[in-house]
């Protein structure tokens, strides 16, 4: 297993899966063991991917500052990799809360950045996050499936809904989430002082970098049109809306993902590997 070390002494794991040239992935959750993000439906086959287990997750290192959980002083973290590479630049992939830490990172860092994917991301960095009325849009969307009677009922209840299909793939991959997240990194990440959302704004207002947001037509976070949203605030910037498709779109149609997504880095241009 890979791993370097970070400015605070910090041992990160990452993993590499696939070959071809490299696609940076951060995780989301917040907090999440990268683990969970599998070859992201084949795109392993395409190019290969770089997956960071963030600091306190999976195979990585628990910092001495439990405040350094928080997401803004992960950008170093994500530096310290792409140095540990040997790369200037990098196409980034980044799922859910992880989009928050990639647009973080982005706008400190535009002349790194080859291109970015913000898969069903989080955008709390741009000041624009899904609410409870966006999560009982996506439920009330899925009234006419067979298991919503059961799932349905409680708002509680709805795990089902961040996937396209509640079968048993989803099921397994839901199960995981408990022992792969760090609860309590991850009640840190977006605390207090993680986000300017003004300054980030004005930041990426400036990126010259090819930028896909990418939803799943049935996820509550974010719904379609707030990904639209943040597409609005890039300035070279593409939405995708996957059919069916929720939090997780990489299982709900595993090859229309993958080929949406390369299609996107093949645009982009490919980055000579060191």
């Amino acid at each position: 297993m890979p791993a370097f070390t970070t400015a605070d002494g910090t041992e990160l794991a990452y993993h590499v899966r696939g070959e071809g040239e490299p696609l940076l992935c951060l995780p989301g959750g917040p907090m999440r063991a990268s683990a969970y993000l599998g070859d992201l439906g084949g795109l392993s086959r395409r190019r290969q991917l770089v997956m960071l287990d963030l600091r306190g997750t999976g195979d990585s290192g628990v910092p001495r500052d439990p405040a350094d959980y928080r997401c803004d002083r992960q950008i170093g973290d994500v530096e310290a990799l792409m140095d540990h590479l040997g790369w200037d630049s990098a196409d980034v992939l980044a799922h859910s809360a992880g989009g928050d830490l990639a647009i973080l990172h982005a706008a400190g860092h535009p002349e790194r950045i080859r291109t970015l994917s913000l898969i069903t991301t989080r955008a709390r960095a741009l000041g624009i996050d899904f609410t409870e009325e966006h999560q009982r849009e996506a439920i009330a969307s899925r009234v006419g499936e067979a298991w919503f009677e059961t799932a349905g009922d409680a708002f509680d209840a709805i795990v089902p809904f961040h996937y396209g299909r509640w079968d048993a793939a989803a099921q397994a991959h839901a199960a995981a989430e408990a022992e792969q997240t760090n609860r309590r990194a991850a009640e840190v990440f977006p605390s207090p002082g993680a986000f300017d959302p003004a300054a980030t704004r004005a930041a990426i207002a400036r990126l010259d970098a090819p930028v896909l947001v990418l939803a799943g037509e049935l996820d509550g976070g974010p719904r379609p049109h707030v990904a639209a949203e943040i597409a609005k605030l890039f300035p070279h910037a593409e939405l995708a809306v996957q059919p069916g498709a929720g939090h997780y779109p990489w299982l709900d149609d595993p090859d229309r993902f993958a080929r949406t997504v390369a299609d996107f880095l093949a645009r982009g241009g490919v980055r000579t590997a060191p």
